[in-house]
């Protein structure tokens, strides 16, 4: 929503700069996004000029020389190349040193050898309208000399407003300048309806015909005359520009400035094209099909509610009007039709026909019965004093007014316990009236909720809201709730879930956040086979492209996709991180459709899908800096995942291990699963270089983990703490031959058990394969460290646990010490 100041001042003129009107806005709960400026600069250079002498340019059959009065007893030559210049005209002049409004600054320049010391303007170039092909003519009551801007509105700050769905009252300019009166208490004038020309009753020659009064619930019309098609004066095309509407015609133009004042959108038909006079509001019929304004063939469906003439579908109501009944040069009688429709089926009617326009972005909101009525008041104003429109007695009014207004009870105590500062009921009661509503003074003010907030404000909360955000929502002292039996704590999941965030940030991983949406695509690319569970995605039933209508299963794609997206912007070395929600199918297989809507069109609770929370951590190319003494920096691969793995559960203190496996997305052998306290808890590898081609990374390794489970093991498990021993460790180390089919994790298990309560550590610090160990043969070296926590250990209890250890190495795996 676009409010030009000028524009706004017609109804309440603050006195405070555009900068700190929109703080204000924006403190009392009216979002501005941007004040943005409009028109000319440098008003000072723009003048009403008069044209004494008009003569063609000696070297240029369409350029005139023209002398021009710009006051003060000064004249300018000035070179136009406009057909419609003449002398004795009053016209806009821009002096050297305006700033036009695309910026440029207006300097004096000789044109086919004549010096021009200026412009006469078009009305495209000082932005109020869009013609170019004839000079700005001017009424002759400005005498030359006259600043423009005295006389035209040239220039304007704008205020970019984004008003909430909740408050459609604030998409109309005097919906904005009621919430400035509130916010500022500069004074409100009285609403552009509060004198409607028009009578009530039938309208000679129209009939209106509601079939459908609950998608309708309030259908206006009224009839003009000897109408007379022109363009609007610039005064309104100014406003239509600064408010982001292209000017078309008179009446067209009244439409849109009617609209954008009031926030109640209307439609003009032209009545000699409406075929039998008659119009019925109804559903569409399944396949009919309308021709719409912007051209385009709309096929309908029964959820469509159209305006029909004797001749079919003449537009689709509440979100565009029909090119077979649109106003045209020729129009000379007008209906102008005002209604009410229902907001989500004119939401759901522009999303299906991919139509969005400036109506139904208003009436998708729900707007007032009263406010039709608003609309026409303002309507029939301005189609007599622009058009020469002669208002035909009576007024269509199918479904009238809305419901009574609602009465509130407001309290004071009531206001002091929800804001925690205590407001007097006659500060409140100001502030409501401020706002529009009615408040009768009592112990307990009574409320009377105006129309146009019927659908926002509905409980004595929404009044309380009310009162807390005009008065200053920055000056409430900022408290607690008083919960003396209990202070607020994470509780062990939650902490657990930070310790596995601050371990993965302390190896120099960078966390990501991605879409919980993918596209069908991704399993293909991660080369999932069919029948592999995380296939199931779970399919939206309204997504905002092909590429977001799944819901993710696993976290790689998210990954990858940060990872890809950084590789495109010359950062091909990364280590990501992400903790997130998957939605993989149900245990039972069933995969649930994902919908959106009201409670009772939702699924059951049994249908809904399961959601589950995962870490992901991915990898990608140089794990260092090239620099002059390594050019070659190690990369991601296997180890480099399972380094960051091993950091992340040892600072959890959760007993892990991993085992060989395959993953369709990772590398064949260079891939694993990875066990929390002897159970699967997620993968482990390289990346299958074909899903890297995939994405296009390079090097990339990474984990995924099942986060709940890591978090309820970590969250179970208590620190425990040791004396840190004064005596000294006994350090050796073991080579052992053993068949190549055993993994090195079981190996470690063997000789973690034999070695007792002595063995305080064992690690693997070589592997060998070779002829001297044989064929299907590795040797493992491995370094044991002893150690007791009360004395030195002597040579024959450490030979005794090494002992234990060999022997068991021999029983349970076939090992052999080598010499």
């Amino acid at each position: 929503m676009r409010a030009p100041l000028e524009w706004l001042h017609d109804y309440v003129r603050p006195d405070l700069p555009a900068a700190e009107l929109a703080e204000r806005l924006d403190m009392t709960g009216t979002k501005v996004e941007r004040v943005e400026r409009h028109g000319v600069g440098a008003l000072d250079a723009f003048v009403v000029g008069r044209v004494l002498e008009a003569e063609r340019h000696p070297d240029a059959d369409r350029l005139t020389v023209c002398r021009v009065d710009v006051g003060g007893g000064a004249e300018a030559s000035i070179v136009c190349g406009a057909p419609n210049v003449a002398t004795g005209q009053t016209v806009a002049v821009a002096r050297p040193g305006a700033v036009m409004p695309d910026g440029t600054e207006l300097r004096a320049a000789k044109l086919r050898g004549v010096v021009s010391e200026g412009m006469i303007l078009a009305e495209d170039e000082l932005g109020i309208g869009t013609d170019h092909t004839e000079i700005l003519v001017l009424d002759g009551g400005a005498a030359p000399g006259t600043p423009l801007v005295e006389v035209l509105p040239i220039a304007t700050d704008v205020l970019e407003l984004e008003i909430t769905p909740n408050r459609p009252d604030c998409l109309g300019v005097y919906g904005v300048a009621r919430e400035v009166h509130a916010a500022t208490g500069a004074p409100l004038q009285a609403p552009p309806w509060s004198e409607d020309p028009g009578s009530a009753g039938g309208v000679e020659g129209v009939e209106i015909e509601v079939r459908d009064p609950d998608l309708a619930p309030r259908f206006t019309a009224r009839r003009f005359d000897d109408v007379t098609i022109a363009p609007s004066p610039p005064w309104l095309k100014a406003r239509l520009m600064a408010a982001g509407q292209r000017p078309i015609n008179n009446v067209v133009d009244i439409t849109n400035y009617v609209m954008l004042l009031t926030g109640q959108p209307l439609h003009a038909f032209d009545l000699d094209r409406v075929a039998g006079g008659r119009l019925v509001v109804r559903r569409a019929r399944d396949g009919e099909e309308v021709e719409t304004l912007d051209g385009e063939v709309r096929r309908l469906d029964p959820d469509v509610v159209v305006i029909e003439d004797a001749e079919g579908p003449t537009s689709i109501a509440g979100v565009m009007g029909g090119a077979r009944s649109e106003v045209s040069q020729d129009t000379t009688r007008v209906l102008m039709e005002v209604a009410t429709w229902i907001g989500p089926n004119i939401q759901r009617t522009s999303l299906r026909l991919g139509l969005r326009s400036e109506a139904s972005a208003r009436f998708e909101k729900q707007l007032q019965p009263e406010q039709a009525m608003e609309a026409q008041a303002v309507a029939a104003q301005l189609m007599v004093q622009l058009c020469g429109a002669r208002l035909v007695e009576g007024t269509i009014d199918v479904g009238g007014p809305g419901p009574e207004p609602a009465v509130l009870a407001l309290r004071e105590a009531r206001v002091a316990g929800l804001l925690g500062a205590a407001i007097p009921s006659g500060r409140s009661a100001e502030i409501l009236r401020s706002l529009g509503f009615g408040v009768a003074d009592g112990e307990v003010l009574s409320v009377t909720v105006p129309h146009w907030r019927r659908g926002d404000v509905e409980r004595e909360v929404d009044l309380i809201e009310e009162v807390a955000r005009i008065d200053g929502v920055d000056r409430l002292p900022a408290t607690l709730p008083a919960r003396p039996d209990r202070g607020g704590a994470l509780s062990a999941e939650q902490h657990a879930r930070r310790r596995v965030e601050d371990a993965l940030v302390a190896q120099g991983l960078y966390e990501i956040q991605g879409w919980s949406f993918q596209g069908p695509s991704v399993a293909d690319r991660l080369r999932l086979p069919e029948g592999d569970p995380r296939r199931g995605a779970v399919r939206l039933a309204n997504p905002l492209s092909e590429e977001q209508s799944v819901l993710r299963t696993t976290l790689l794609g998210s990954l990858l996709d940060a990872a890809a997206h950084n590789a495109a912007h010359g950062h091909p070395d990364v280590r990501l991180f992400e903790l997130g929600a998957v939605y993989p199918a149900r245990a039972d297989g069933h995969v649930p459709a994902a919908a959106r809507g009201p409670a009772a069109e939702r699924p059951g609770a049994g249908e809904l899908p399961d959601e589950a929370r995962r870490v992901g951590a991915l990898l990608c190319g140089a794990l260092a800096p090239a620099s002059w003494r390594s050019p070659d920096a190690p990369r991601a691969d296997f180890f480099a995942a399972k380094g960051a793995l091993a950091a992340l559960l040892d600072w959890m203190r959760v007993p892990w291990s991993v085992q060989s496996a395959r993953e369709p997305f990772l590398h064949p052998g260079r891939c694993a699963t990875v066990l929390l306290d002897g159970e699967p808890a997620g993968w482990l590898g390289e990346l299958h270089p074909l899903v890297a081609e995939s994405w296009d990374v390079q090097g990339a390794a990474g984990f995924e983990l099942d986060l709940d489970r890591l978090a309820a093991l970590a969250a179970a498990r208590a620190a425990r703490f040791r004396d840190v021993t004064s005596f000294p460790p006994v350090r050796q180390d073991l080579a052992v031959v053993l068949p190549a089919e055993v993994p090195a994790a079981r190996a470690l298990d063997v000789v973690r058990k034999a070695g007792g309560d002595l063995l305080r550590s064992v690690r693997v610090f070589d592997v060998y394969r070779g002829e001297q160990v044989g064929e299907g043969r590795v040797s493992l070296a491995l370094a044991l460290e002893f150690q007791a926590p009360d004395r030195t250990l002597t040579d024959e209890e450490v030979a005794e646990r090494r002992t234990a250890i060999a022997a068991a190495l021999a029983a349970e795996l076939g090992g052999e010490l080598r010499g």
